[in-house]
């Protein structure tokens, strides 16, 4: 018998073929499909056809090349974990927005692209036998449309509600979708929530935005339910004080955390105690110097002084204020924002390192 057909060996070959977050980086976009006016879907495949493991809710970091330099973005999975040959995300064209106008005029089946993941912890639990709540707004549905997708896939018993507020019925994303999806899973109770019916007068359901209310009409049983939640930020906070208001415990809120996290502080020392090292920090590219303390963490100072560096979720899970770290030395608790390799090579996270000595970072 040829060793290659046993499957021992077959095993080991499939095992080998699975895409790595420390050894992979590079994707080809093998199609893009128009969602509505202003978003498109673009599906991404490992050039060797390796699979992906990722968790519904997770996102990718992207180092896009364009107008002489990298752009990093966060994009959240849209795709089922269970078609593990390719991954899609969905993504919004925003005026003046630069990557996001680049993608969709741009990016093309055949283009590649770097990226880094799948990373993230937005999930839904597993095997508490739940009830679930799903709330998003606009682009936000990307990772909760995973999570939907991924139910219908698996054919596993369901009890959601699941809530999507857009712009208008034509802003809706993935609208047809999620309206057979409804039909097909028993447990998936949908509202689709309009915030104006411009274009359609003729809309059959709610509109409006979301509400105590609203919520307490919708999902009268909602402080039984587990909460997940991704929109843009003033939605967001809508949802938590709506939720928090109608009962549900802190502990099943779950919210994504792009552009929510709060940038730490450290609080002032008491005048009885000695007063903490201070270090200079050099940003070579935008010619600025500022003093940081080592209690600090370097992008919360940068910030509060005006230095340009890009972030997200200011934790060290995205990865997206990566920074090339010229001279000098941190201490860095990250959260898998960041490869291993990148570090050998003098990348490190600012969101989530505190300085050790004077620094010179190449921003």
């Amino acid at each position: 018998m040829d060793i290659s057909t046993t499957p021992a060996a077959s095993s080991a070959a499939g095992a080998a073929r699975i895409w790595s977050r420390e050894d992979d980086d590079i994707l080809v976009c093998v199609d893009v499909h128009q969602e509505t006016h202003d978003v498109k879907t673009f599906t991404l495949a490992c050039p060797e056809g390796k699979h992906f493991g990722f968790e519904a809710g997770q996102y990718f970091l992207f180092d896009f090349e364009l107008g002489g330099g990298i752009e990093s973005r966060c994009y959240s999975i849209s795709s089922s974990p269970h078609r593990k040959n390719a991954f899609s995300i969905t993504v919004k064209r925003v005026a003046g927005g630069k990557v996001s106008n680049w993608l969709h005029d741009t990016l093309q089946v055949g283009s590649r692209v770097k990226a880094n993941g799948p990373l993230g912890i937005f999930a839904r639990p597993r095997g508490t036998g739940g009830k679930l709540l799903l709330l998003s707004g606009g682009s936000g549905i990307t990772p909760v449309m995973s999570m939907v997708r991924e139910l219908a896939d698996s054919c596993e018993p369901a009890d959601i509600v699941f809530l999507h507020a857009g712009r208008s019925p034509k802003d809706l994303i993935f609208r047809e979708e999620l309206s057979f999806l409804a039909k097909r899973i028993k447990g998936l109770r949908l509202y689709m929530l309009p915030e104006v019916l411009a274009g359609e007068p003729s809309w059959p359901g709610l509109s409006g935005r979301i509400s105590a209310e609203l919520m307490a009409l919708t999902v009268p049983d909602i402080a039984e339910r587990t909460v997940l939640c991704c929109g843009p930020a003033p939605f967001m906070a809508a949802a938590r004080k709506v939720v928090s208001d109608l009962g549900v415990p802190v502990s099943n809120y779950i919210e994504e955390s792009f552009d929510a996290a709060v940038l730490d502080e450290a609080p002032p020392a008491p005048a009885e105690m000695p007063q903490v090292a201070l270090f200079q920090v050099e940003f070579a590219k935008q010619s600025r110097k500022i003093e940081i303390s080592g209690e600090q963490t370097i992008l919360s100072c940068a910030k509060k002084a005006g230095v340009r560096i890009p972030s997200s979720c200011a934790n060290g899970v995205c990865g997206t204020c990566k920074s090339k770290l010229l001279s000098g030395a941190v201490d860095m608790k990250h959260n898998g924002g960041i490869r291993q390799r990148e570090i050998d090579a003098g990348l490190f996270l600012p969101c989530c390192s505190r300085p050790l000595s004077d620094l010179v970072i190449d921003r």
